[in-house]
């Protein structure tokens, strides 16, 4: 541990050592407004946080301002089990303990992002959090609505683009502005809905620009420089190599202290227009969604031999767009233009008789990302068009039993053009139908699912193809031992079908320096699981504690082969055994009151181990710690907290294992009186101690560190 580490970490640990003698002397203020917030995502059932079996969170109000960054991955990293991929300011994916990719899926609104996203960690997601209400997180067995590309979990961000009520006074709207010193940042987002008898109209807009970011001190990490030295020694041992130590030298001054290529441009626009009724309601919305960033890290996309396309230097694809970004990359730089127009619908009717309701969730999108090799010079165009249909229908309680029925279909026409495509043209169709059936017996709540999916993935040019036949269930409940304590468990079957990139890849995937092979004989990925849940809460505290235990059978993932390909070494998919278990533990209390401000303090410790019959598996999260303080009052809220991340050495083959880190932040929000309108200035103090901090899940860990230190002021209202 370093020593601004170890100051930082025993600084906080002191101050919340002093505040446990009266931890006893809770306040009259309760934690009921964390638990009691409903959740949509998961069952089609509607209930509170405290409700939910397994893991669920919530980031929603004045949490969601405080945490919100560019991307979606870097918003949630503080969430119970949540990590992120990580690829610099411009794409970030969540992780769910330690699942990503395919396993995670990212919603809007309930129905899935529809971009490259899970195909390659440098592809952004196409969800704009700046415009988000509430953003859901459910870990666990969660895919039973939504599909088997949701095995390790779920985030779906919502942001009413649809509106499904009327709103107050007729009108109700939202802006915000905010600024950031690490990248220069400014940003913009802002929001209305009017209502016209019953028709209501919803427009938003978002708009951000960020220079590169700052960063503590080189852009690669110690241990990759002295892996690159030892090697650069190792091949000119018998070389007079004084001229190169000093180019090594001078290619690291200018690696030090801002980290090349990391700017970004985002911006996106919305219209949505719903009827809402006595008995319902249905809409329809469009969305623009656009990115602009760098990708850091050295790409070096021109270094691998033999895959030029001659669309490559086909003028006819020049971005003007692109051309015109403020951030113009230099030479040899790699940058992302990314698009996608999106239509959704989304609607619900109360009926009458053995079904309460019938909803619909439907979206469609046409993205297509672009990586640019300098300006103008384009060197792989990724496309995906795709849409997502969901119907269910949900049966009318009686005598405390309750279910619900539902069909989903999916289709994605995936496409990449240019030396990085490593997969050929496919096109992936899945069908699903599904049931979820729950009973209160008195205190104990029982539920169950089960879940039947067909997948077709297909070659578009050949026509050939596999098909996959999946079965999933899981059975919970729920028992309240006392009024304060609660426990639930879930036990778990769930099937997979493998992805077009695991079956069919073959090529150059320079994103990740990996030449990746794929495997077409690959079959049904399943997953064996418990999870469980222990709660306590009572006035002014609470402490919940997740345990989760998952044993897959044929777990597919990329293993080292020893060989190379085009500079670049080969990766296979392939499937062995695997075994995920660890933790989530939080705990939140009102310690004290002093003056007009109430005093609390929480944590969070979350773990996660994962291993296949051959070894550790790559990018595990390590062991992790979030603590904090804070002082509240009506108007003037004070949080200073400790983000810990322990060390993680249980790495795998060519894996450098990473260092820990503490980064300290502190966090002030005024609510001035300002009569009948809310007003909301924040200013926040990120990584106040300017530590480096590299984190283990990016593939880019060794040569892009996390943000520097960090002062972001925005002010905000609602009308």
């Amino acid at each position: 541990m370093t020593r601004t580490t170890l100051f930082s970490f025993t600084a906080l640990t002191a101050t919340l050592s002093l505040a446990t003698p009266i931890w006893a002397q809770t306040s009259s203020q309760n934690l009921d407004s964390i638990t009691d917030e409903i959740i949509v995502t998961g069952s089609p059932f509607n209930r509170s946080v405290d409700e939910a079996i397994t893991g669920v969170s919530v980031l929603s109000g004045d949490e969601l301002a405080d945490r919100l960054a560019g991307t979606i991955g870097e918003t949630l990293k503080s969430e119970p089990g949540v990590s992120s991929t990580f690829f610099g300011a411009g794409a970030s994916r969540p992780i769910l303990r330690g699942q990503g990719g395919d396993r995670v899926r990212v919603l809007t609104n309930g129905i899935g992002s529809i971009d490259a996203s899970s195909a390659s960690p440098d592809h952004a997601v196409a969800a704009e959090p700046a415009q988000a209400e509430r953003i859901e997180v459910l870990r666990g067995a969660s895919l039973l609505r939504y599909g088997s590309s949701g095995a390790g979990g779920v985030v779906n961000v919502i942001d009413g683009r649809i509106p499904d009520t009327l709103p107050e006074d007729g009108t109700d709207g939202a802006i915000r502005f905010g600024v950031s010193s690490v990248d220069e940042g400014r940003e913009i987002a802002a929001s209305v809905n009017q209502a016209f008898g019953n028709l209501v109209l919803h427009l938003d807009g978002t708009f951000k620009e960020t220079e590169d970011y700052d960063i503590p001190g080189f852009a690669e990490s110690q241990a990759f420089r002295d892996a690159e030295e030892a090697e650069h020694e190792e091949e000119h041992e018998d070389e007079d190599h004084d001229e190169d130590e000093h180019h090594d030298e001078e290619e690291h001054e200018e690696a030090f202290g801002t980290l090349e290529n990391s700017a970004t441009e985002t911006k996106s626009i919305t219209g949505g227009l719903s009827y809402v009724g006595d008995n319902g309601f249905f809409g329809v919305s469009i969305h623009r969604f656009e990115s602009d960033y760098g990708v850091p890290g050295g790409h070096e996309h021109g270094e691998v031999d033999d895959h030029e396309d001659e669309d490559h230097e086909d003028e006819d694809h020049e971005d003007e767009d692109h051309d015109e970004h403020d951030h113009e990359a230099e030479e040899g730089d790699v940058t992302i233009g990314l698009k996608q127009t999106r239509i959704d619908v989304n609607g619900r009717a109360n009926v009458d008789g053995f079904f309460e309701a019938v909803q619909v969730f439907g979206g469609y999108a046409d993205y297509e990302h672009t990586e640019f090799e300098g300006p103008g010079v384009i060197g792989t165009v990724f496309a995906n068009e795709g849409f997502e249909l969901r119907g269910e229908v949900i049966q009318r309680e009686q005598n405390g039993w309750r279910g619900a029925y539902g069909v989903q279909m999916r289709q994605r026409e995936f496409s990449a053009v240019g030396e990085e495509a490593f997969v050929a043209p496919t096109k992936t169709k899945q069908y699903g139908f599904y049931s979820f059936q729950e009973k209160q017996i008195g205190d104990l709540h029982l539920e169950g699912a089960v879940r039947y999916e067909r997948t077709d993935q297909i070659v578009t040019e050949s026509g050939a193809g596999v098909r996959f036949n999946a079965f999933s269930a899981s059975a919970g409940g729920d028992l309240h031992l006392t009024d304060a304590l609660r426990f639930g468990g879930t036990v778990f079957r769930t099937e997979r079908a493998p992805t077009t990139e695991e079956l069919f890849s073959n090529g150059p995937h320079l994103a990740t320096s990996q030449f990746e092979l794929g495997d077409d004989s690959l079959g049904l990925e399943t997953a064996t699981g418990v999870e469980a849940a222990i709660r306590h809460r009572e006035a002014g505290h609470f402490v919940t504690l997740n345990l989760f235990y998952t044993d897959y059978d044929d777990y597919v993932f990329e293993q080292a082969t020893g060989l190379e390909e085009d500079g670049l070494d080969v990766f296979q998919f392939t499937a062995e055994d695997a075994k995920f278990h660890g933790f989530e533990l939080q705990g939140g209390l009102d310690v004290a009151q002093f003056g007009a401000f109430d005093i609390k303090a929480d944590s969070l410790v979350e773990y996660v181990r994962a291993k296949t019959d051959s070894g550790n598996l790559p990018r595990i999260p390590p062991l992790s710690i979030l603590t904090g303080v804070e002082a509240e009052s009506d108007r003037l809220s004070l949080r200073a907290e400790l983000d810990y991340s322990a060390e993680q050495n249980k790495v795998s083959v060519n894996e450098i294992p990473t260092e820990d880190y503490a980064l300290t932040n502190f966090f002030v929000t005024w609510k001035p009186d300002l009569g009948e309108q809310p007003i909301r200035v924040s200013i926040a103090l990120l990584n106040a101690f300017d530590v480096e901090a590299r984190q283990h899940t990016s593939f880019l860990k060794d040569l892009v560190p996390l943000q520097g230190r960090n002062i972001r002021f925005s002010v905000g209202t609602r009308f």
